[in-house]
């Protein structure tokens, strides 16, 4: 199928293009999909009850309209009795390609920021027994917050720093980058051999240990040091 041309007419309005900020800049980063790395901490693996040792990196997608902003809303979804929170430092990609070498894997990447990978862990285990996609507890509405992107020109590439969460001023969750199983560049390289990857793309990377349920009024406030902060409330 070609894509239409920029003077192409459509039955209704197109919706907008899914962005967020860039730290510095008055441009935004034009998302084009979102990846989430599934079990990349080895005491998240634990938690979830699965054997912690490197096995082949896993992936699953959120759509791109699932984001919410920094000081956004994360309305309660519906269907769902246990929300739980996952925060996880995001790689945005400037370019991409198929079968990228992880020692390259870096020049594709425009900079990092904070995300919450919201989960209907309800709705998420019972697909798992039954053996269905997760898509019903991951890829919901406003399941992706996300921070502005900090150009990885202005910081470098993070490979260490504690990645945190607290709701409602109690530390929940607490890890640090050296403790991902896969790398940045590893997770780049394995995931551009099973799709090819594209500029706008984000990979949320994966959650360390102490994900649990959230509730209406919540507040969350998370960050990954050397980042930055994500504040989202539970509305």
């Amino acid at each position: 199928m070609n894509a239409p041309t920029t003077t192409a007419s459509y039955v209704f309005p197109p919706q907008a293009v899914p962005s967020l900020p860039i730290r510095g800049s008055a441009m935004m980063f034009p998302v084009h999909r979102i990846y989430c790395v599934g079990r990349n901490y080895a005491d998240h693996a634990i938690e979830m009850g699965h054997d912690p040792n490197r096995e082949p990196p896993f992936f699953f997608q959120k759509n791109p309209d699932t984001l919410v902003g920094n000081g956004g809303v994360f309305p309660y979804p519906d269907k769902s009795n246990d929300v739980h929170h996952e925060l996880e430092m995001v790689v945005a990609l400037k370019s991409g390609g198929k079968d990228i070498p992880v020692e390259k894997a870096l020049g594709h990447v425009f900079g990092y920021a904070v995300g919450l990978d919201m989960t209907r862990r309800d709705l998420q285990g019972e697909a798992k027994k039954m053996g269905r996609p997760w898509e019903i507890g991951k890829a919901f509405e406003h399941s992706a917050p996300c921070s502005e992107i900090v150009p990885s020109a202005d910081i470098g590439h993070p490979a260490k720093g504690a990645v945190w969460l607290k709701v409602n001023g109690v530390e929940k969750q607490k890890g640090d980058l050296d403790q991902l199983i896969w790398k940045v560049p590893e997770m780049i390289s394995y995931l551009s051999g099973l799709f090819e990857l594209k500029s706008g793309d984000l990979i949320y990377s994966g959650t360390p240990a102490g994900v649990a349920a959230v509730k209406k009024g919540d507040v969350m406030l998370g960050g990954v040091d050397g980042i930055g902060e994500l504040k989202i409330t539970v509305g």
